[in-house]
């Protein structure tokens, strides 16, 4: 389990420095093993190359450091040949880097004196920030569109004491696309309301139509081209940052609220292949396909993990269409599921339910539920994203 905190920097000479070093590392690391690919056949390992460049030309980084931008390149080059598995239009990492990301790992780190130390290659100064909290086990330095930006990574064994915690349980989660996230824990249901998010992107698709629209009308590379463009990306910049935010306090209000319930388990719907199979309709489908469940099951998990919670996924097929009273499936329409045998509830609750019974291998239900609790979006809220160590409640 970790925990990143975040911390802006702003721009300096000695950060432009080391991230240019990084990128002709990275830069020369890509061209040798593409090289050696391209004339001898051979796919060399990480630790040929890190024999190979062990530092930087200049020798501005850390042997760690160094050590560090070479397993990024290898990095990018498993997840490409994963990804080309499902994805035979993905492309490898051949782009060469002016600049990139610096990182420290534990031997290059120490706090002293409230301060935060970071070093670099021989006769070279250490990078000093000002530091405030414990020391982390790796960090990293890197570029967010405007200033540079230290993440710094910590383990964690538990966030709380395990006497301290309730009786541990499971919950089951079901993604949505009004609701983000439904969770059941075998005694409430609890709904991320994803209304707000929903607005953001259907004004974000109104605005790319209205930028596509007027681009069309301008000159390519003309003053006026050039402003609509500006001005484009501008608010489209803002409106990711809302789209974010509204995802981070959502998750993290979900995951809490579960937490002082004590749940140890989160068993996660699988939708990764909803894309592939859906076929509802133009406006149905581009619903379908612009969800954010894939950002939204990775925010769960990780905030989940962090606090101690063991995070399953689960195949939702037929989830949200089994009743939970009598096992027979009724395709629902609206928000509200009715079978036949008089059980009624709200859909997506029925799905956290089914997933958590399946998990369980538990019978079928009995008796009436309990409403759900309605999780809504608190905009002040506070989370780790912004630089907290606790989670928004």
């Amino acid at each position: 389990m970790y925990f990143v905190r975040k911390l802006k920097l702003g721009v300096s000479e000695q950060l432009q420095l080391l991230s240019r070093a990084a990128g002709e590392l990275y830069s020369q690391t890509l061209v040798s093993f593409w090289r050696v690919v391209r004339k001898k056949g051979l796919w060399l390992k990480p630790a040929t190359l890190m024999r190979w460049f062990p530092s930087d030309p200049e020798n501005r980084l850390h042997a760690h450091s160094a050590d560090a931008v070479v397993q990024s390149f290898f990095a990018s080059l498993k997840s490409w040949r994963e990804r080309r598995k499902t994805d035979p239009n993905a492309r490898p990492p051949r782009r060469r880097r002016y600049y990139y990301k610096i990182q420290w790992k534990a031997s290059a780190i120490k706090v002293v004196n409230g301060k935060l130390r970071l070093s670099n290659g021989k006769g070279n100064e250490p990078l000093v920030i000002p530091w405030a909290w414990d020391t982390p086990v790796w960090v990293e330095i890197g570029w967010d569109g405007r200033q540079y930006e230290l993440r710094a990574c910590y383990k964690l064994s538990d966030a709380r004491p395990k006497e301290e915690r309730k009786e541990s349980g499971v919950a089951g989660v079901d993604l949505g696309e009004i609701h983000l996230a439904v969770a059941h824990d075998g005694e409430n249901t609890y709904i991320a309301n994803g209304r707000l998010l929903r607005s953001k992107r259907r004004y974000q698709n109104k605005l790319k139509s209205t930028l596509s629209r007027l681009l069309a009308r301008k000159r390519r590379g003309s003053r006026r081209y050039r402003r609509v463009l500006a001005s484009g990306r501008k608010q489209l910049a803002r409106l990711n940052h809302q789209i974010r935010d509204i995802l981070h306090k959502q998750t993290t209000r979900l995951v809490s609220t579960l937490y002082a319930r004590g749940v140890q388990t989160v068993v996660i719907g699988d939708i990764r292949n909803i894309r592939v199979s859906a076929d509802y309709g133009t406006r149905l489908n581009q619903k379908l396909h612009q969800m954010l469940h894939g950002q939204t099951r990775h925010h769960i998990t990780y905030k989940a993990e962090r606090l101690g919670m063991k995070v399953v996924l689960l195949d939702e097929r037929y989830s949200s269409q089994t009743c939970p009273a009598c096992n027979k499936r009724n395709k629902p329409r609206g928000r509200v599921y009715r079978c036949g045998c008089g059980f009624e509830f709200h859909r997506d609750g029925v799905g956290a339910l089914n997933l958590r019974r399946t998990y369980l291998g538990s019978g079928l239900v009995v008796g009436v539920m309990a409403s759900p609790t309605g999780l809504r979006f608190q905009p002040h809220a506070l989370c780790s994203s912004a630089g907290r160590s606790h989670p928004a409640v």
